[in-house]
């Protein structure tokens, strides 16, 4: 995989956006709403809820990093 950051758009909350994320980052994501049984806008948007004041990609990574260390927010 590509260490290479990419722009992805997706709608959440009914609102167009872009996300930069590393091709690892993008395809964990998608495993993490696989396995969840939602799309990955209802991950994001559910993501996005709980960020703070955080920058969305890097809410992403965090949440994903959590996910890994199996400190899933459920």
């Amino acid at each position: 995989m590509s260490a290479r950051t990419r722009k992805h758009s997706l709608t959440i909350a009914g609102h167009r956006t872009s996300i930069s994320l590393e091709d690892a980052f993008w395809e964990a994501l998608k495993e993490r709403a696989r396995a969840k049984g939602c799309s990955v806008a209802e991950l994001v948007q559910e993501i996005d809820r709980g960020r703070g004041g955080a920058g969305l990609s890097s809410a992403i990574r965090v949440y994903l990093l959590g996910v890994w260390r199996g400190r899933s927010a459920e």
